[in-house]
């Protein structure tokens, strides 16, 4: 076990879990908002039966858990138990004993501030390695026994919280706003887990792919790679340049192109994740 690395783990799920206690605690519980998971769960099951969030989550994780300690690994269970373990105290800390206030009973400040900061808690749980709830866990389990992917059990599972908020707050407005909430919270955890990054991805199939190299170093200073295949008609040999570049230089590269190769095939796209040559850790 790396020491550094547990460290940096550890530092990642205890700011993750102070955030989404703090969204929960400020915004979303106390204008009956509710978020996906279990923590969106144990919003529900408190305004039912009047018992503190942070321990709801925790019973409701614990079994999961448990159960799936095998098909998490030990490492990474005793991570999420810590995490979960973290954010239920820290919960019921801010809410139950220091009694802190929400910071807004607007409803759509409420809503997009507190998906931000849960879904910024969630990405650094997941930086760190851990679960943040047992939705995740449980779509493991169902992924790994029958066809379902992961995030299509999340997905329902997100669906039938919205639907329950609806029902419990007795406001169609609250499922609205829920919806919102888990949306922002998704937004969220992909740019912790990503990045912002603004670089593009670019393929060009060109008849003069040497050419377009050559100016695209000169004038761009980009690295890239050329590939070579066959068409989808047999025979039919194809050039394909490779390469990455700020949101920024594309125009310069459409010129570029359109200068040098007119026939040129261009096809752009964003990049999700990128790692290596000063990118990512």
């Amino acid at each position: 076990m790396n020491l550094r690395i547990e460290t940096r783990n550890a530092f990642y799920i205890f700011l993750g879990a102070t955030a989404l206690a703090l969204g929960i605690v400020l915004f979303l519980a106390p204008n009956k908002i509710a978020t996906g998971g279990t923590p969106g769960m144990a919003i529900l099951l408190s305004y039912l039966i009047s018992f503190p969030i942070g321990s709801l989550m925790f019973l409701i994780n614990l079994p999961l858990l448990l159960v799936s300690g095998k098909l998490l690994g030990k490492v990474f269970a005793i991570r999420s138990v810590i995490a979960i373990l973290l954010t239920s105290l820290m919960i019921d800390l801010f809410s139950e004993i220091l009694y802190l206030q929400a910071l807004s009973h607007n409803t759509l400040l409420a809503t997009l501030y507190g998906g931000i900061t849960v879904g910024v808690g969630v990405g650094l749980i997941l930086r760190g390695n851990a679960s943040a709830g047992g939705t995740t866990i449980i779509a493991r389990l169902v992924a790994a026994r029958s066809h379902y992917k992961p995030g299509q059990v999340i997905l329902a599972f997100d669906i039938f919280i919205i639907v329950a908020s609806g029902v419990v707050f007795q406001d169609i407005e609250c499922a609205l706003w829920s919806m919102i909430s888990i949306y922002a919270t998704a937004k969220c955890i992909d740019m912790i887990l990503t990045g912002t990054l603004s670089e593009k991805v670019v393929h060009i199939a060109s008849s003069k792919a040497d050419l377009l190299s050559q100016k695209i170093i000169e004038q761009l200073g980009q690295q890239g790679t050329i590939l070579t295949g066959t068409g989808l008609h047999k025979n039919e040999e194809k050039t394909l340049i490779f390469v990455t570049v700020e949101a920024r230089q594309i125009a310069l590269l459409r010129d570029i192109i359109r200068n040098n190769d007119p026939d040129a095939f261009m096809v752009v796209m964003d990049a999700a994740e990128m790692l290596g040559r000063g990118h990512g850790v």
